[in-house]
């Protein structure tokens, strides 16, 4: 690291975390707390404890929202910050070795299909480039067993801001839920699954922050826009959502909303990997159904993906109880 970027850090910590250092970066400006971190991360992996691990990814901030912090307080920040970057980096680190069977010491951004198992993969789930096609279950059920570097798949593409693949059926499925209902697609992205269902009929506008640049490339049919404010002013019949960020702070918003009839959901069945299940289970409005055939036409299978579908119980609409529960 040059000495300018070591005294960057020093003087404005914050402002060199959003240039997104490495690990090897943080680590050198800050050993003490990589040393917590490592003791912390090989605590929870000898507990096998998720929930450990979702507190160390996520740290709960203790100070007053609108509140200037005192210096102090203002420390305590930034240690949490950069203990939390260097814990996620870590855990990204990690998980990479365990798909591709790289050894800790050689993980790196290098992983690479060979020439059949990338020509096979491109193919099978993608029109050009990164742009993704829905997939054919037929195609995906005699092709997808041939790929045996099947492991290296979505470290690859979850690069460019890629969770999952949508199957053919799935977005049949999801077109025919929907139906001709007013359709808001939240944190869409790079719009692909709203493109399908576009493709498909649904009426539906697809919104994000675009506060990952550096992953996705935002078309223009993807509105800059929060969620919060999107519900408000499009007042949507139906709103869904793929894989939303875990502990994320705008999905109640969804349920606070009195024009919405139903939310569905495609995430992890591992809780602690995504959606907000506080908030999920706080709501008292809609019944939940986790439908296991739509599950199952997320791809691909070894995401142990998990389609939850949120519907309005009639004659419900936002209450100060339900507010009060998801503040």
């Amino acid at each position: 690291m040059s000495k300018t970027q070591t005294a960057h850090a020093a003087d404005d910590p914050l402002a060199w975390l959003k240039t997104k250092p490495s690990l090897a970066a943080l680590r050198e400006n800050y050993p003490e707390i990589w040393q917590e971190v490592e003791s912390d991360l090989m605590t929870a992996q000898a507990e096998n404890n998720p929930a450990r691990l979702h507190a160390l990814l996520n740290p709960a901030q203790k100070h007053n929202v609108g509140k200037k912090p005192s210096q102090r307080e203002q420390a305590i920040l930034v240690r949490s910050a950069i203990k939390q970057r260097m814990t996620a980096l870590a855990v990204e680190r990690h998980a990479l070795a365990l798909v591709t069977g790289q050894s800790r010491g050689k993980v790196s951004g290098k992983v690479r299909f060979n020439l059949f198992n990338g020509l096979l993969a491109q193919r099978l789930l993608f029109k050009r480039g990164f742009e993704r096609k829905p997939v054919s279950m037929f195609w995906f059920k005699l092709l997808w067993p041939l790929i045996w570097q099947k492991s290296f798949l979505m470290p690859l593409v979850e690069r460019k801001g890629i969770y999952c693949f949508y199957s053919k059926p799935l977005i049949d499925q999801l077109a025919s839920l929907i139906g001709n209902r007013k359709s808001l697609e939240i944190a869409a992205g790079d719009g692909t699954l709203s493109r399908f269902l576009q493709a498909r009929g649904v009426q539906i506008t697809a919104i994000d922050d675009h506060s990952w640049p550096d992953r996705i490339e935002y078309p223009d049919s993807v509105i800059r826009m929060d969620a919060e404010t999107a519900l408000r002013k499009y007042a949507p019949q139906v709103v869904i959502c793929s894989w939303p960020p875990a502990q994320n702070s705008f999905e109640r918003e969804v349920f606070r909303t009195p024009s919405v009839e139903l939310y569905i959901v495609i995430a992890s069945q591992h809780r602690f990997a995504s959606g907000n299940w506080a908030d999920y289970e706080a709501q008292n409005d809609f019944d939940l159904d986790q439908n296991e055939e739509l599950s199952r036409l997320v791809l691909p299978p070894e995401l142990g993906s998990m389609v939850s579908v949120f519907t309005r119980a009639k004659g419900c609409r936002p209450t100060d109880k339900a507010h009060a529960l998801l503040a």
